[in-house]
């Protein structure tokens, strides 16, 4: 069984009035499921766009739902933190994840920032022992893969590059992604979009590109698992 958790966070739309304004990580997004379902069968396909409709903030009363016992827990408590236990279980189901994300102010949206809030809590996707020393924290969740596609106005975030030390959103990503069970990571991204010159029509393209082809990596090694 194939599960596909897809989840988008751009503010706008994948096609607008304005062109300029199209959202590139979600249309690239769009293209890798397309593709996906062309060479795979998914058995369920889950998508969340919470760019545009975001999950709750937490607050003090969802930490302090979180922390009560379950069993002990209010009604309103477990009103709390039902958009949570929600979130998660479409986690858990999912062998395959896919984040698409812009890069806000060299990070991650704040809608995407509150959707891993939500998901990563003790007890459900990861449990605390401090007989593991200075790591206490180790993930419950395992053997997912997780595809990465974001779109930045500027460029030069990988290693050794222009703007190395400034990007904070895959490397963050690849923080959280732990305890959502990911094993795999593949990134996708499209760069110069505020310059909007050929740099940016060649990157554009070269996303496209991989997109497709890692549609095809993805269902084969979904298919090997099965």
């Amino acid at each position: 069984m194939t599960v596909i958790l897809h989840i988008d966070s751009s503010v706008r739309a994948i096609t607008n009035d304005n062109t300029e304004h199209n959202s590139i990580s979600k249309a690239l997004a769009s293209l890798f499921i397309s593709h996906l379902h062309s060479v795979t069968n998914i058995d369920e396909y889950i998508h969340r766009d919470v760019g545009v409709n975001p999950p709750q903030f937490i607050t003090q009363d969802w930490i302090g739902a979180v922390f009560t016992p379950e069993a002990q827990r209010t009604a309103m408590q477990r009103q709390t933190l039902a958009l949570s236990d929600e979130l998660i279980a479409e986690v858990s189901r999912a062998d395959v994840i896919v984040i698409s994300s812009p890069m806000y102010n060299y990070g991650m949206p704040a809608q995407l920032k509150a959707w891993f809030d939500q998901i990563i809590r003790i007890n459900k996707t990861f449990d605390f022992d401090l007989a593991r020393g200075d790591k206490p924290l180790a993930p419950l969740l395992s053997s997912k893969t997780l595809v990465i596609i974001t779109s930045s106005g500027e460029f030069g975030f990988e290693k050794g590059e222009i703007n190395e030390t400034a990007s904070h959103l895959v490397p963050h990503l690849r923080t959280l992604s732990k305890y959502l069970g990911v094993e795999k990571i593949y990134e996708i991204k499209s760069e110069y979009q505020e310059f909007g010159d050929r740099r940016h029509e060649q990157s554009l393209q070269t996303a496209k590109s991989q997109t497709k082809a890692l549609a095809a990596v993805i269902a084969e090694k979904t298919s090997e698992s099965l």
